[in-house]
């Protein structure tokens, strides 16, 4: 039986300070660029005193299967890009109580493990998964499945849909890079309405190009895109790219990697509860990296808490 010990309301569970029972959920295909690493901390994990259960994905949807399923651990630890950790988070959001999580970043972008300042070296991410501290996170739901950093549609959107796994797993980021290229090239793309209803119950319907919403502050790995974003805050941030046509998406691009995002004509932040986007059905909504839903989409907070593995925050 599970000794994770239940928490107060808004409050994250406590763990076992030695000894944890942990499911290791590793996707093989991952962590291509990194070899040793898993390897490395799987071992430091086992000299600490951590008893483990790996399992191995082979097809989608083994990931949240595992986690949803698992039994007589104290936490869930997925070992692979953000589309394994958005997997195995819906598994535990689909359990009547969530597990902890912990990651063992293998990705291209590793976005969750960078805005939780997750160790990048082996022995010290080992020592936090094996006695760390628990933090209480607020994921994102667009339609029905779970996401922790970011979910939208446009062009990224596009991208992620489209982009090629044998180019992606050789050149990591390279391959979206090629992919944005030929969305852009390919003609004109939609523009979406987006109505974004904020905590008070204003709304605001707005004609975008593309429409992110936020989670997190990051964006495709260490890209700032909504600064005041934060996990623990049970609140959504729907940035808004209302200008359209190519210039403007590579404008809005050399911002975003420049740091000049904010500075640019047509880019808004707006602070949200529940952000709708509508255009041509059935186009796609990414969620963390992966195709979570269809157009049209409502995006809101999930109705609960997760408890992840995790240094305390930085102050910001």
């Amino acid at each position: 039986m599970t000794v994770v010990v239940p928490s107060l309301p808004g409050l994250p569970p406590t763990l076992p300070g030695a000894g944890r029972r942990l499911l290791l959920i590793h996707n093989p295909t991952a962590g291509f660029r990194r070899p040793g690493f898993l390897r490395r901390t799987v071992q430091a994990l086992r000299d600490s005193g951590c008893r483990l259960e790996l399992r191995e994905t082979a097809a989608r949807g083994d990931a949240e299967r595992f986690a949803r399923e698992a039994a007589d651990v104290d936490a869930v630890v997925a070992a692979g890009g953000d589309g394994t950790v958005n997997e195995v988070v819906n598994g535990l959001g689909a359990r009547p109580a969530p597990l902890p999580l912990g990651v063992i970043p293998l990705g291209t972008a590793n976005v969750l493990a960078g805005e939780l300042g997750l160790p990048e070296r082996p022995a010290a991410l080992a020592a936090l998964l094996a006695t760390g501290p628990v933090r209480l996170i607020h994921p994102g739901r667009a339609g029905g499945r779970f996401f922790t950093m970011m979910a939208g549609a446009g062009l990224d959107a596009a991208v992620v849909e489209r982009v090629n796994p044998r180019l992606k797993r050789l050149t990591g980021k390279g391959a979206y890079v090629v992919e944005t290229l030929g969305q852009l090239l390919a003609g004109p793309r939609p523009v979406y309405t987006v109505t974004v209803e904020d905590a008070a119950g204003g709304v605001e319907r707005v004609r975008a190009a593309s429409c992110i919403v936020a989670k997190g502050h990051f964006y495709g790995g260490r890209f700032v895109l909504a600064p005041q974003a934060d996990l623990e805050r049970p609140q959504l941030h729907a940035c808004l790219f209302e200008c359209g046509g190519r210039a403007a998406a590579l404008a809005y691009s050399a911002g975003m990697v420049l740091g000049l995002l904010e500075r640019l004509p047509g880019f808004r932040v707006l602070p949200a509860v529940r952000v709708g986007i509508d255009g041509p059905a059935g186009e796609p909504v990414q969620g963390d990296g992966d195709v979570i839903a269809r157009l049209p989409v409502e995006i809101a907070l999930a109705p609960s808490g997760l408890p992840v593995i995790a240094p305390p925050p930085p102050a910001r």
